[in-house]
């Protein structure tokens, strides 16, 4: 059986690998890794979940040790402020964070720095790490040009590029600040791209910045792992759809559901969590530190149900989900396969259920042929037995935190404030309004009507000139 000590990788990066229970390499890492340290450019192709992530980082970390040795030999630092020495590009904040977890714990062992790089967040730390001097930034396309711009940052001392999920990058339009940033890197430096398809432009990527890439696909990424059971769960109406969700949400492990919008997804949690399904949801619409905060809560176990995007389809890597519910089927077959790798990773199982509405039947099955799935409809009720074993043990009821209370304005400053326009209306439409006022209608003049502004105008330009006539 190949271990990663017969890769020839540092000792200390061997030990922390077993420290984290990590023995045997994947089959994209063993095929890989042999290619990778020996400084050649690699193309790498698998589905979500096959271990792509540390495929890379091993060698990144690896190559940086060694030429961090030479210089230090060569009495030169060993990092320069702003002159990152390994690239790492990818599509979502979720994605770099996940990334530097998975590289930063080899790199210490090895005494390499790593940072992350995007949007969403101020970049005063961004720019104090670079600042301080880094080996590896892990970055977004968006936010990283902006640090170029303001020169932050150079990037002609990289020495290897990742270019990883390199067609989502595509699907989300950055190929062309990724052909930016990549012309800004040496032409000699290794280059690694890792992606599910070559779509999309990605195969441009290959031919312009790979020299003579080795391929290395292991599985089919447009067919879905052997150890994934997928489920089509037909209800009748809406009504019976919710309760089917709320059930399958209701078991003690951790489950991801997916639905279409933003707004969806919120509903979908707070619905949940009020009735003692306790969820965090995780969509565009959140800031970085709730987006964090709420997939740490996923992660730590601390909270069994994410109700989420395709914000978390990809680069979501979270152990043992044993359940993924698409709410709403995805309107394409790889949205579909992407968001169903959130489960049966790493060689674990795992069950993904498509709830699905009559009027989706067609839809549905164009999705499942493309996506390769055999699974047919079964039709369902609250409480069947086919949900009933999906959903397995059922979780204690945890009652909901008391919603806060609202905030009453001060007397000093809100009650005040919120009198006087009362007043000064009063005093504008006179007694025929005033009338008005008490049946429970608003004048015309005092909805702020074109009539109303002018009178307005005047008195306030009045007080800057004098009393008013009249007083």
């Amino acid at each position: 059986m190949t271990t990663f000590a017969d890769f020839g990788l540092p000792a200390p990066v061997v030990r922390s690998l077993a420290d984290q229970g990590i023995t045997t390499p994947f089959p994209i890492q063993t095929a890989s890794l042999g290619d990778t340290l020996a400084g050649k450019d690699v193309l790498g192709r698998g589905r979500t979940g096959s271990g792509k992530t540390l495929a890379f980082s091993l060698p990144v970390v690896t190559r940086l040790a060694t030429s961090a040795a030479k210089a230090a030999a060569a009495g030169k630092p060993r990092r320069r402020a702003g002159r990152p020495r390994a690239l790492v590009l990818c599509p979502t904040r979720e994605l770099a964070n996940q990334i530097n977890a998975t590289m930063e714990p080899l790199a210490t062992t090895l005494g390499l720095k790593t940072t992350t790089i995007f949007g969403g967040v101020a970049q005063s730390r961004q720019v104090t790490a670079l600042a301080g001097g880094v080996d590896v930034v892990i970055a977004c396309p968006g936010r990283l040009e902006d640090l170029l711009g303001q020169k932050h940052l150079t990037l002609d001392d990289v020495e290897i590029t990742v270019l990883d999920e390199a067609d989502h990058m595509a699907d989300l339009g950055f190929l062309p600040g990724v052909k930016r940033i990549m012309d800004r890197t040496p032409a000699v430096g290794q280059r690694l791209l890792f992606s599910a398809t070559l779509d999309n432009g990605v195969d441009v990527l290959v031919k312009r910045y790979l020299k003579n890439p080795v391929t290395h696909s292991v599985d089919d990424a447009a067919a879905p792992p052997p150890q994934m059971t997928h489920h089509i769960l037909a209800v009748s109406d809406a009504d019976a759809k919710k309760d089917v969700v709320h059930a399958l949400a209701s078991g003690t492990g951790r489950r991801v559901l997916f639905t279409r919008t933003k707004h969806q997804a919120k509903k979908l949690a707070k619905q949940l969590t009020g009735a003692g399904v306790p969820a965090v949801d995780l969509h565009g619409n959140l800031g970085q530190g709730a987006r964090e905060r709420n997939l740490a809560a996923f992660s730590s176990g601390e909270v069994k149900v994410l109700v989420a995007t395709d914000i978390a389809a990809r680069g979501i890597h979270v152990d043992d989900v044993e359940l993924v519910v698409h709410v709403d089927p995805p309107a394409e077959h790889k949205a579909y396969l992407h968001r169903s790798g959130r489960t049966a990773r790493a060689g674990s199982g795992g069950d993904v259920v498509t709830v699905m509405l009559p009027e989706q039947r067609g839809d549905v099955r164009d999705l499942t042929r493309k996506a390769k799935i055999s699974a047919s409809p079964q039709p369902v009720a609250p409480g069947d037995a086919t949900v009933a074993a999906l959903v397995g043990e059922v979780a204690p009821y945890v009652k909901p935190a008391p919603a806060p209370a609202p905030q009453q304005p001060s007397r000093k400053g809100g009650q005040s404030r919120s009198r006087a326009p009362q007043k000064q209306g009063a005093q504008r439409q006179g007694a025929s309004s005033q009338g008005t006022q008490q049946s429970g209608h608003r004048p015309a003049a005092a909805a702020g009507d074109g009539a109303a502004r002018p009178a307005r105008r005047r008195r306030r330009g009045g007080r800057g000139r004098g009393p008013r006539a009249g007083v």
